[in-house]
């Protein structure tokens, strides 16, 4: 294998919701190298920065009944029991809810954290505070999803962060999706909720790192006990 072979093999494919954005910053660095070219060549590292930003690489997905995946690259920031928000009408009682927060140098490619039909997708229009904060969950603008399987209902929340400011959904309610199938994306710092059913406990930690179709969030059919976990 050549080295350049080796180096492409290494590189994920940019996703197309990307190169508008790659496309400006090339531009812009062009503009910038004609009139003063220490400028240019930090638009260049922009650029360059912008097209990892947008990557979209392949993720494999465990296949099996019951199990619940990241949606999202990032930081597991928080877990507890939070009631969800009234647009996903998963009742009033407070759910297990995992919090990933993904930030500007994290995929930001959204991923089904498993197999089912999108039963309702509800966008709602709020501030722009930092998505690490918890008060994000009920104030930020965000895009909420369930997704229905037989046995249970999952609500997933893209949240928009504070500078974070468009949420793009790929799919429409009554798509079937795998998981790990593409859902969306959001630009530029933000956070994804996961809301579990009731007495679903979560296999991560506060502080883990989770990688969107890959890592496992929770088993529906586990009736182990909570995980315990070291930071070594």
């Amino acid at each position: 294998m050549s080295v350049l072979a080796s180096i492409r093999g290494q590189l994920a494919p940019v996703h197309r919701e990307g190169l508008p954005f790659i496309a400006a910053f090339g531009l812009a660095s062009l503009v910038l190298l004609w009139l003063w070219s220490p400028l240019g060549w930090l638009g260049v590292l922009a650029t360059l920065w912008c097209a990892f930003f947008f990557r979209d690489p392949q993720r494999v997905t465990p296949i099996r009944d019951g199990i619940i995946v990241a949606p999202a690259d990032g930081r597991v920031s928080r877990i507890a029991n939070a009631v969800p928000p009234q647009e996903l009408a998963l009742g009033e009682q407070a759910l297990p809810r995992i919090s990933i927060f993904m930030s500007v140098f994290d995929c930001h490619v959204n991923r089904s954290p498993l197999a089912g039909k999108i039963e309702r997708i509800v966008y709602h229009h709020g501030a722009f505070v930092s998505a690490d904060l918890d008060k994000a969950s009920e104030n930020n603008e965000r895009n909420s999803l369930v997704i229905a399987t037989g046995k249970a209902r999952i609500g997933v929340v893209q949240i928009a962060g504070l500078i974070a400011r468009r949420i793009v959904c790929f799919v429409r309610e009554g798509t079937t999706l795998q998981a790990g199938e593409r859902i969306g994306m959001i630009r530029f710092g933000s956070r994804v909720d996961v809301y579990l059913p009731y007495g679903v406990r979560a296999l991560v930690a506060e502080g883990q790192t989770a990688i969107a179709g890959e890592t496992m969030l929770a088993d529906l059919n586990a009736g182990d006990a909570q995980r315990a976990f070291r930071v070594a």
